[in-house]
Parts: structure tokens; C-alpha cells; sequence
């Protein structure tokens, strides 16, 4: 759109001498018009975005006027809609109404109230933009809500994301295991069109072939032994959304093959049934194998490969986006903030420069689990080294002998036995002692492999003052 202009318009009129005088009356107001003789024209006159009011008659010679408001404001719903005829009736103007037409107007057309309706429904188009920017901005943020960080690499993957959503286009999500092809997934269903469709996950990791097979499809009644009645599988679950196949690589050959029949005919029958069924269902796969060395090794076919392989999105490994770690860190403390008596309000820079060391083998996943270890046994504010024991995080352990961390493990077990002790089993009476909640001396019990039941702790404890060090051990 010029800079000058008030607004751009799409004027349809089969009538040429009545589309110039209109035209030029609206240039002369100086808004911006794009003319076309019929639906067909219009189509090819303009992007149905760069629109912001269509001008038309009602009966063009074909597709009429408010089929054309009707597909155009389905590419672009902000578009408003003028339909003007010098042959109306009620029905066709509650058609236009029902179409998302601004206004409905007889000829011959009144100028001024004209540039009244215009400027109105350009008013309306614009907060109509406005609002679509709204909700778009806060289902993105929605969307990447798990995607935590700023560094560039996780920035890519957002990109990627946000380009493929709003496609019908498989995605494969390659990434090592805890780095989120879950979170990932999930966004790419809520910024799709298929939003308010269910989104439907299976671990193909955990189940056997026959199970894969009834899962994914489905089974009727006495299809096997056990199948007691009707089950509707992943696919029927998925209709109208998003089937989440989750460490696809570990799906037995023989149900590569039905799968690979889906997803090429839409189509499928539930195990022991006859009846075909219609799979309408985005699937999105992912695995944290090398599958082009599965297809070399015989284990994976190739042609399911290219069609779950669409468009390619890969996790980084934590070790790759360092600069991630103190939001990430920051999410989870504020996530997980109920595990803390103290308060743990951030990290220190020393622990951040040595997380910033470590590989991280179950990535963000692990991550979480150190931040909700650390809320419950540090005392704060700020969490150090010392609160994640990970190789390079803590105090390096001495050479040769007995480590550091496993001599602190073993006075610390000792003090929990004799607080116990002394109190006879009593978490709450022993927590007060050391200066603990007994949220903590629950976890440092589960740590140290100490039973939590009163009766259960005598007995151990008995057997441990009876065969503790200085009791005869080597």
C-alpha cells in the first residue's frame, strides 16, 4: 500500500463505464484501487492479503459477488465486504450479511455514503489485522512456551517451526533423547490449522509389534485374544489433529509396511475389521536413531523414511546452546519453586560457568532434574557448584583414594542414621535437628537408599551400628 493511501480496494463491476466512475471517484478520495470486470479477474487482480475492502456487484456473469467476498475472506478474514446491486431482495442480502459483508447497498450508489461505508469498514479491517496479530503473537508464545532460551540455534528451530506449521507437510524430529522433540512437536501442531484437533502421542519404543499394530489402528472385537470389544486406534484418536509418533525407528518392519499404506492412501482397517477407515491425521515423527543406518542395516525402509521425511527439524543437544542454560535454569526454578524452604532466587556465576563445561548426555531433561535436586538441598539464595554434583559443576575428587563427593555422601548418610536415631524414626523431630525441612530429609532418605517407614528404618539401622565401619569391615 502507498504511503498516501487511506486504504487499498478491490473493485469488481462487469459494467465498465460504471467501474471507471466509481474508481475514480474513490482515487480522487485517495484511496487505492484495483479494478476488475468479474470473480475471475479479481482472483488474479490482487492478494487476497493486500486487500483491505472488496467493492462489488452483486451479479457478475458468472460467480456472483458474495461468492467471491466468501473466498476471499476465507484466505483473509479481515477483508470486508460492500455489495452493491440495482436488483436486491431480502435474501440476497441476508446471503451477503451471512458471507461477512460490511454492507449491502442498491444502486444507483450515493458517493458520499459511499465514503462513509468505505472508511468504516476500512476501520474495521484494520483492528480485524490487528486483532489477527494479537492472537497470532500469543499463540506462538503459547506455543514455544517449552522452547526456553535465546541462543542461535535454538532460534533456527523456531524458524523452522514456524515455517512448516502452517503446512499439511510430515515432519521428522531428529534429536538426541531430552532435548525436547516432544515440545517441539507439540509446537508445530499449535501454531497449525489443526490447533483445536486433539494431539495424540505413542511411544513406539515400548511396544511390541502386535501392540504397535492395535494401538496405531485400532481392533474390533475377538480380533485376538483378549480383544473383549471395539478399540480405536492413534490414527481414529488423531482425526482432525496431530499423531505424535514418537522413537519411530524402533517400529518393527513388519508394521512399516501398514504404516507406509496409511500414510500413502489416507486410509486404513482396524486389526480383525473389513470396513476401510479415513485417516485424517498430521503425523509428526521422531527418533533419536541414525535411520539412514537402519535403512542400511535392513531395519527401516527407505520409502516410509522419504515419507515421514518431508521437512527435517533437529533439536540441539544442550551442550551446543550453552547460552541457554540460565534461563532454562531460571524456568525450572520457577517451575519447580515449591521443592525450595529457602527461597533459591538464581545461579551463581561460578556454577553457570561450570555447567557450561559439562556434556549434558540427557540434555535439557537432565537439566531439570539437577535445578529440582538442587531446590530441595541447597540453602540459597543463589545455587553454586556445589549444588550440582555433575563432572565439572563440583569440586574435582582427589587422586587415588576415596572422592570427594562420596566421602561428603557418606558423613552426610551418617548424620541422617543418627538423628533418626536418637529420635527414634521421627522425620519431622530429626529435620528440626539438622536444620532441614522434612521435604529434604524424604529426598536425602530416597538419595541414600534408607527406608522412610518407621519399622523398616529400626531394622536398618540396627544392622548398620552392627556392621558400620569399626565393627570388623575390612
Amino acid at each position: 500500500m502507498d504511503g498516501s493511501s487511506r486504504g487499498r480496494l478491490l473493485l469488481v463491476e462487469d459494467d465498465a463505464a460504471q467501474r471507471r466512475t466509481l474508481a475514480g471517484f474513490l482515487r480522487k478520495r485517495g484511496y487505492d484501487v484495483v479494478e476488475a470486470a468479474s470473480a475471475a479477474e479479481a482472483g488474479e487482480a490482487a492478494a487476497p492479503d493486500g486487500i483491505d475492502v472488496l467493492l462489488t456487484d452483486l451479479r457478475l456473469g458468472g460467480p456472483d459477488g458474495i461468492a467471491l467476498l466468501t473466498g476471499l475472506r476465507a484466505a483473509a478474514p479481515h477483508v470486508q465486504g460492500i455489495v452493491l446491486t440495482a436488483y436486491g431482495t431480502v435474501e440476497d442480502a441476508v446471503r451477503a450479511m451471512r458471507a461477512g459483508a460490511y454492507d449491502f447497498v442498491a444502486k444507483p450508489v450515493d458517493l458520499a455514503r459511499l465514503e462513509v461505508l468505505v472508511e468504516k469498514a476500512l476501520e474495521k479491517a484494520a483492528l480485524a489485522r490487528e486483532n489477527r496479530s494479537l492472537r497470532e503473537a500469543v499463540q506462538e508464545a503459547d506455543a514455544f512456551t517449552g522452547l526456553v532460551g535465546t541462543s542461535r540455534a535454538l532460534a533456527d528451530v523456531k524458524a523452522l517451526v514456524r515455517k512448516v506449521a502452517p503446512t499439511r507437510a510430515s515432519v521428522l524430529v531428529l534429536g538426541e533423547s531430552g532435548t525436547g522433540k516432544e515440545v517441539v512437536a507439540r509446537a508445530i501442531h499449535q501454531l497449525s490449522s489443526r490447533r483445536d484437533g486433539p494431539f495424540v502421542t505413542l511411544n513406539c519404543a515400548v511396544l511390541s509389534e502386535s501392540l504397535i499394530e492395535s494401538e496405531l489402528f485400532g481392533h474390533e472385537r475377538g480380533a485376538f485374544t483378549g480383544a473383549a470389544g471395539q478399540k480405536k486406534g492413534r490414527f481414529e484418536l488423531a482425526k482432525g489433529g496431530t499423531l505424535f509418533l514418537d522413537e519411530v525407528g524402533d517400529i518393527p518392519l513388519g508394521v512399516q509396511v501398514k504404516l507406509l499404506t496409511v500414510l500413502q492412501t489416507g486410509r486404513f482397517e482396524r486389526v480383525g475389521g473389513t470396513q476401510p477407515l479415513e485417516a485424517d491425521a498430521r503425523v509428526i515423527a521422531a527418533t533419536h536413531r541414525d535411520l539412514e543406518q537402519l535403512i542400511a542395516a535392513g531395519r527401516f525402509r527407505g520409502d516410509l523414511y522419504y515419507r515421514l521425511n518431508v521437512v527435517t527439524v533437529r533439536t540441539p543437544p544442550l551442550r551446543e546452546r550453552p547460552d541457554d542454560l540460565r534461563p532454562l535454569i531460571a524456568h525450572f526454578l520457577r517451575k519447580h519453586a515449591d521443592l525450595s524452604a529457602t527461597g533459591i532466587v538464581g545461579v551463581g556465576d561460578e556454577a553457570l560457568a561450570a555447567l557450561a563445561r559439562y556434556a549434558f548426555p540427557g540434555n535439557v531433561r537432565e537439566l531439570e532434574n539437577l535445578v529440582e535436586r538442587a531446590l530441595v538441598l541447597a540453602e540459597g539464595p543463589l545455587l553454586g557448584p556445589a549444588d550440582f554434583p555433575v563432572e565439572g559443576a563440583g569440586p574435582a575428587a582427589p587422586a587415588g583414594g576415596q572422592g570427594l563427593e562420596d566421602r561428603l555422601a557418606e558423613i552426610e548418610r551418617g548424620l541422617l542414621l543418627d538423628a533418626l536415631t536418637r529420635h527414634a524414626g521421627n522425620q519431622s523431630a530429626a529435620a528440626r535437628e539438622l536444620g532441614l525441612s522434612e521435604r529434604a530429609v524424604r529426598y536425602k532418605l530416597r538419595k541414600h537408599g534408607l527406608p522412610t517407614a518407621l519399622d523398616a528404618f529400626v531394622e536398618t539401622s540396627t544392622k548398620t551400628s552392627s556392621s558400620g565401619p569399626g565393627a570388623g569391615g575390612a
